[in-house]
């Protein structure tokens, strides 16, 4: 069975312009904001109009290429422009690993373009931001085919924010492997935590109906009644994060469904591209946590539920211990307990990215 998805990507260079997807009006209307200058991505990064790790980073690669696409000065000159949006796309989102992941990748490129003309230069730049979209969409379908065994033929798979096609460039990661096991012909139906305070999961749920995928809406805390009645077969879960023990930063409330799952005896399955991977951090304890405005949690989409007096807590993130999951599903394969062997072998097979 072929998944049917009529939406665009996420995100695609256009007219000299990067588009992007305004996640902030779905699902009520679909609409793409033009960014033409590195500052107008930053802003899209920070105010989630473009949101999910690996789109977050693509958007970055590209947000760095706009800043030197007029640039017409010698190259060590370039670099130092490079370096400045470096900063400035730095600054907006500090959990998702991608970003900085592909921050470093523009800049390395540029590195090895040093003594060469300033042309050619940009236009390896370009070239290393439009493999990076290739090469998005080719993980997340190696992700798919990787997970998607974790999946039996009448699963009920719960998942929470959205790690799917809005997320990446294509397809995505979590929703990748759902996708990948409905194609294999298996009959699956979802439950998709609403996420707040911002309610991606909604968007989870956009997608799925676009797929014809059965879904059923459910606020976050109602996962624990569902699986005490047996009605969760595997938890499914992205990751913005993940530290060399296998430690997994996602979206709050993950921590929350992993101890659940963990009591239930559910399988508890993260899908992670190795550009989600710090190897440079050893525990989840190391990664930083964005904390997000209050007024997200004193509203929803745009209506004030309470005084704004009252005091609020907004972490973006929390950290799962890997000791509450089966398997952190990458494009390279699978990793297995003992994550602090599996995750640093499978990041370095094949000489690492």
């Amino acid at each position: 069975m072929s998944v049917k998805w009529e939406l665009p990507p996420t995100l695609k260079w256009e007219n000299d312009k990067l588009l992007l997807i305004d996640q902030t009006r779905l699902p009520e209307e679909l609409v793409f904001i033009e960014c033409s200058i590195p500052q107008e991505v930053a802003e899209c990064i920070k105010t989630m109009k473009v949101r999910g790790a690996p789109a977050i980073g693509v958007a970055a690669a590209f947000g760095m290429f706009l800043s030197i696409k007029d640039f017409e000065g010698d190259v060590d000159l370039l670099f130092e422009k490079l370096e400045e949006t470096a900063e400035l796309l730095r600054s907006t989102r500090p959990t998702a690993y991608n970003l900085f992941w592909a921050i470093e990748r523009m800049l390395q490129r540029a590195r090895d373009m040093q003594g060469e003309e300033t042309g050619k230069a940009k236009e390896a730049l370009f070239e290393e931001a439009m493999r990076m979209w290739e090469e998005d969409i080719e993980v997340n379908r190696a992700i798919g085919r990787n997970g998607s065994r974790f999946i039996k033929d009448g699963a009920n798979v719960l998942t929470i924010c959205n790690a799917g096609s809005l997320a990446t460039v294509w397809f995505g990661t979590a929703l990748g492997i759902i996708r990948s096991a409905i194609e294999e012909g298996k009959k699956i139906h979802v439950y998709a935590c609403e996420t707040r305070p911002r309610l991606q999961g909604i968007l989870t749920v956009f997608e799925l109906l676009e797929d014809n995928i059965p879904v059923t809406l459910i606020t976050d805390f109602m996962a624990g009644y569902l699986m005490s009645k047996g009605k969760v077969d595997v938890v499914v879960t992205g990751a913005d994060r993940v530290a060399r023990n296998g430690d997994v930063a996602n979206k709050i409330g993950t921590y929350t469904l992993a101890v659940l799952a963990k009591s239930h005896d559910i399988p508890f399955i993260v899908a992670a591209p190795l550009s989600s991977i710090d190897i440079n951090i050893a525990t989840g304890a190391d990664i930083p946590i964005e904390e997000r405005e209050k007024e997200e949690v004193l509203s929803i989409k745009g209506k004030r539920l309470i005084t704004e007096d009252v005091d609020v807590i907004n972490p973006a993130f929390d950290v799962t211990p890997s000791r509450l999951i089966t398997a952190i599903v990458t494009e390279r394969g699978v990793c297995s307990p003992p994550f602090e062997e599996s995750v640093p072998a499978i990041f370095h097979k094949q000489g690492g990215r």
